[in-house]
């Protein structure tokens, strides 16, 4: 019994302490939840990206790299916590950006849209370069891209020329090993044809190919300022964009109305939980009260999992939370059935709590084993809102399944009553009955 006890005890105790962890570092900001964009508030960015020029096999690795830029490009902007993601829209590869904290549209546009997109492109066998800078005279000159910018690690400002001269600012560009090598094969076995350079679909320049380059390093050069070249290089680190994207549609979450949601959130799980714990309390009288104490604990375990993974709240997040606390009261009403079953047949407190619970162990296992399985088929097809609410529910469910049969019964154990009679065996009667 001492034994049993003590567990009870070192359970409350660990429960403290990550219940304080919970709120000091949420009141002295070292260690907040992390609010997604409905809550926090900031702007959302949906672009389609053009995929005309990339070949079906190349279309998962362009859209992978465009993410990567996105995110590099974000990055340097010091925006929090930015997401950037891609899907497959009725099959248009789309790319989705949310930006917390910026509610300036046009800023966040700036942000992802002065991107540069960088392309390699080899003059057709038999064409000319076009006067007309049109894109319909430039894509009847120029063959697909060969080479992106998805495959550029680094470009810095150089001057060429000989000594004693005005030299002229050039931006040196750097590829990755995939890139290199893909730009010594290109250089190798197009000898004596020129080689577009295009930023943004502005032809900068096509140098005619006079032998094979395995530096895996290409120059542009030509009316540019030594400022012009510095900015160009520039743009070109912060993210040269592997495929073009187009702007389709923009949201904007004021953080007002993201406070507003957390708040109500908030007061709508207080109230729920109160109000089941009342419940609890009048209806299972002592084992109920026990209930909400491990209630307690599971909700200070799941918000402490929240702020350690981390997880990204939303307000579906929040709806799933508080979804799964009543599963974890569901479990526990099981159980204290099974034991009022068992305390009518006329057994000892111990004897019922243990067959009580072991009687309803199977069907608390089967119900959470379905749950899982319905969040993990939520999280795998679903979009971003709906994988947020999966993923809440489905760590809400495992944490309930096991606070609701390891930590009640150690509460009930460790009160040693034997509710063979009297006031005990009223303390673990139900509803209206008196005995």
């Amino acid at each position: 019994m001492l034994g049993r006890r003590l567990w009870a005890l070192l359970i409350i105790v660990l429960g403290a302490g990550v219940g304080f962890f919970v709120y000091h570092t949420q009141v002295t900001g070292s260690w907040p939840f992390k609010l997604g964009l409905d809550l926090s508030g900031g702007t959302q960015l949906v672009y389609q990206a053009n995929l005309n020029d990339i070949q079906q096999q190349d279309v998962a690795g362009s859209m992978s790299a465009l993410q990567q830029t996105i995110e590099r490009r974000v990055n340097l902007f010091g925006v929090a916590e930015p997401l950037v993601q891609t899907e497959n829209s009725g099959g248009q590869q789309r790319l989705i950006v949310e930006l917390p904290g910026v509610t300036d549209t046009q800023r966040a546009i700036q942000l992802i849209g002065q991107t540069p997109v960088l392309e390699f492109r080899l003059l057709k066998q038999g064409a000319t370069l076009p006067t007309d800078t049109s894109t319909t005279s430039i894509n009847a000159a120029f063959e697909p891209a060969v080479l992106t910018g998805a495959d550029l690690t680094n470009a810095s400002l150089q001057f060429q020329g000989a000594s004693g001269i005005v030299q002229e600012p050039t931006v040196v560009l750097q590829f990755n090993t995939q890139g290199a090598q893909l730009f010594s094969q290109i250089t190798g076995q197009n000898i004596g044809r020129p080689l577009g350079i295009f930023l943004d679909g502005v032809l900068l320049e096509a140098p005619t190919i006079q032998q094979a380059i395995p530096n895996g390093q290409a120059i542009i050069s030509g009316n540019m300022t030594a400022q012009s070249a510095r900015d160009l290089a520039d743009s070109l680190n912060e993210g040269a964009l592997p495929v073009p994207i187009q702007l389709i549609s923009t949201e904007t979450v004021a953080g007002t109305l993201g406070s507003q949601a957390v708040q109500s959130g908030v007061l709508a799980g207080l109230i729920g939980v109160g109000l089941v714990m009342i419940f609890m309390v009048l209806w299972y009288r002592l084992p109920g009260l026990l209930a909400c104490v491990a209630l307690s604990l599971y909700i200070i375990v799941v918000l402490a999992l929240f702020k350690v993974i981390p997880v990204t709240l939303t307000a579906a997040g929040i709806a799933a939370f508080i979804l799964s606390i009543g599963m974890a009261v569901d479990a526990n009403i099981l159980i204290f059935e099974r034991m009022k079953e068992e305390l009518r047949s006329g057994k000892g407190a111990e004897a019922a709590i243990r067959d009580g619970f072991a009687r309803a162990w199977p069907s608390i296992r089967d119900s959470n084993i379905s749950s899982m399985i319905t969040a993990v088929i939520l999280f795998y097809f679903g979009t971003d809102i709906i994988q947020g609410f999966a993923l809440v529910f489905g760590l809400g469910v495992l944490v309930s399944m096991l606070t609701a049969i390891s930590v009640s019964r150690t509460f009930l154990y460790a009160l040693g009553l034997k509710a063979q009679g009297g006031f005990s065996r009223f303390l673990f009667s139900s509803g209206i009955s008196l005995k």
